[in-house]
């Protein structure tokens, strides 16, 4: 990527953050935080058992 490309995205993202900033309550981020961090750890999870199953298919 040339680094006209790179300052257009984050531009772009920079502003749409920065759209959305002002609108959150307090209450919508914490519960956005928890969302996401409940997420990650079901994501991580399923990995690690689907990792594990494969793994003892092989066997």
């Amino acid at each position: 990527m040339s680094s006209h490309t790179n300052s257009t995205i984050v531009g772009t993202a920079g502003g749409t953050f920065l759209s959305i900033v002002p609108n959150l309550n307090s209450e919508d981020l914490i519960k956005t935080v928890v969302l996401a961090a409940v997420g990650a750890v079901v994501s991580f999870s399923i990995s690690v058992m689907l990792k594990y199953l494969c793994k003892k298919h092989k066997k």
